[in-house]
């Protein structure tokens, strides 16, 4: 059985959670997503003052960066507002902490991972007409401004530091596999991150020996990207970990219809079989 009976499972995603998985990518607002992740865990908690702050810090970026045309100009307004006058920077010290990417408490500590702080880089520019994308970096996650003449990347773990093409370059030797070498990094899609960020979550719980917490946070997944099929294929692992054969197949039959990926609908095939003949 998994780890963690003590605490129920949660129900499944309730109509706001799913409503997520329903919306363009291009219409999510990423820091209001993730406020919405969020609450599932917190319940009680109120969420206008998280939008007053977030407000509050797309007002005060508008006055800072009121002649930035510039992406360096950008970067270096958005640097001065998020990590200098709200204090918004990377929790080095307790890096592991799950706190760090769930956006309601990143914005009571003021600490976060990469990918939540990049979350609040991306909104706040958005949120006032500028151009500003999430970037997948093997063991990181940066932030780009401005997508024509000289973007600018930077790091908002690092209080918005700037990242030049020997720091990039740097950061991709150190994490990118030796036999798959990295030589180009993209802008990742709104729901990619989100999941980025449950992600973060459910990697740790497992770690912390907390299946249902996990599987909780994979259910979660599927609900907010339907045809992410890592998100089922974890999910039904963890069902069959409890026992729950009915609802691995399931889980394992729906990534039969979101992906073409021939090698994964293989091991899926061939697990379904294996739980036939068991049965």
């Amino acid at each position: 059985m998994l780890g963690g009976m003590n605490a129920p499972l949660l129900p499944l995603p309730d109509d706001d959670l799913t409503r997520l998985g329903l919306v363009e990518d291009g219409d999510l607002v990423l820091d209001e997503a993730a406020l919405a992740l969020a609450q599932l865990d917190h319940q009680a908690v109120d969420l206008t003052p998280y939008h007053d702050l977030l407000s509050e810090i797309a007002e005060q970026l508008e006055v800072t960066g009121m002649a930035a045309e510039r992406a360096a100009d950008q970067a270096s307004a958005l640097a001065a507002v998020l990590a200098d006058q709200f204090g918004f920077l990377g929790d080095d010290l307790t890096y592991d902490d799950p706190d760090n990417a769930d956006l309601i408490r990143v914005i009571d500590r003021r600490r976060g991972l990469p990918v939540s702080l990049a979350i609040l880089y991306v909104a706040a520019a958005r949120r006032i007409g500028w151009q500003a994308q999430v970037l997948d970096v093997p063991g990181h996650v940066l932030v780009l401004i401005g997508m024509d003449e000289a973007p600018v990347i930077v790091d908002p773990f690092a209080g918005g530091a700037r990242v030049g093409a020997e720091r990039l370059a740097a950061l991709l030797q150190t994490h990118a596999p030796t036999h798959e070498p990295v030589t180009q990094v993209a802008a990742m899609p709104n729901r990619a991150v989100l999941i980025r960020l449950l992600q973060n979550q459910a990697t740790r719980a497992e770690q912390a020996g907390h299946g249902r917490r996990a599987l909780t946070l994979f259910a979660r997944m599927t609900a907010v990207a339907p045809e992410y099929a890592h998100a089922w294929w974890q999910r039904a692992r963890l069902l069959l970990v409890d026992g729950d054969v009915a609802g691995a197949r399931s889980s394992l039959g729906t990534i039969l219809e979101v992906t073409r990926d021939p090698e994964l609908r293989a091991q899926v095939s061939d697990l379904l079989e294996k739980l036939a003949a068991s049965s």
